[in-house]
């Protein structure tokens, strides 16, 4: 079996820098991700020059899009410190940014969620998945504020240092992230809102209780941060924007302190240089550019 899935991997990677080219890449096995995992250590080793670019590494297994392979990726390079990632707005945890962690690579999960539901299908999900249902993450349903972030997270054991932390609630993510004081990602993913220009650093104004589906459908898009909002509070929290997913969206940052000989700081502009973006910017701010947004 191994030889088989070496064979593929081969066959997939070989040395060159198609690694996201290929629909059958997106289905990666838990063998064929450790594999590619070890290729790109190897790239490191013995021909660094060969490393592929940051848009070419994404692949879905349990993401919203091809956050799975630029996480693999990243981590590949730059290791894992204690294998811990919180994930704030996790859906029912069977697409996510932390799923493929926990479920391929043994990864420690706190998840949380708005939705009981949600919460109670991915605590079912992670019970009775073959590959966790030994040690399931914790699962819990939070709502969270600029006030209470803290005491959540410490509340289901996530203190210190954590590997990753991912914040998507569509919502407070800017007053959220800068709450967060008792966990110091190495590296983070926040969604940020791309219909808002490139140029502007402007956030949905703090209210606790907001919920951006509770607006009138034509001022849904009166919700979240600007990414150049995030890199700002970012920057002073001692973190910088290394790249984004393909959309533009959904954007990686990581401490300064890590990893710079391989992932640079990138301007906003790089990860707003794509087609989804543009077309969002042009069809969608102007709906909502006259909202009472915070220049932050």
């Amino acid at each position: 079996m191994f030889n088989i899935v070496k064979q593929k991997i081969k066959r997939l990677l070989g040395l060159s820098h198609n690694i996201a080219s290929s629909e059958e890449i997106k289905l990666l096995s838990q063998e064929i991700q450790v594999l590619l995992k070890f290729k790109y250590r190897e790239y490191i080793k013995h021909s660094p020059e060969q490393l592929p670019k940051f848009d070419e590494i994404g692949f879905k297994a349990y993401s919203q899009v091809e956050e799975d392979g630029i996480l693999l990726y990243i981590f590949s390079l730059i290791g894992a410190a204690n294998k811990k990632v919180v994930e704030i707005c996790a859906g029912n945890g069977q697409e996510c940014m932390a799923a493929n962690l926990i479920i391929n690579h043994g990864w420690q999960g706190y998840l949380f969620d708005g939705s009981e539901n949600n919460v109670k299908s991915g605590q079912s999900f992670f019970a009775n998945h073959k590959q966790t249902f030994l040690m399931p993450p914790t699962f819990n349903q939070a709502w969270f504020t600029a006030e209470n972030v803290n005491q959540i997270l410490l509340d289901s054991g996530a203190n210190g240092e954590v590997d990753l932390l991912s914040l998507d609630i569509d919502g407070m993510d800017y007053w959220v992230w800068k709450a967060v004081e008792c966990i110091q990602p190495r590296v983070c993913v926040f969604e940020t809102h791309n219909v808002i220009p490139s140029h502007l650093s402007l956030t949905a104004k703090y209210d606790p209780d907001f919920y951006y589906l509770n607006q009138p459908i034509e001022h849904q898009d009166y919700r979240s941060a600007s990414l150049l909002a995030m890199v700002n509070l970012s920057k002073s929290k001692g973190y910088r924007l290394i790249g984004s997913h393909r959309h533009g969206f959904n954007c990686f940052f990581m401490r300064n302190d890590i990893g710079q000989k391989y992932f640079p700081e990138v301007s906003v502009e790089s990860c707003h240089d794509n087609p989804y973006t543009k077309l969002a910017q042009e069809s969608r701010w102007n709906r909502v550019k006259s909202l009472d947004w915070q220049e932050v």
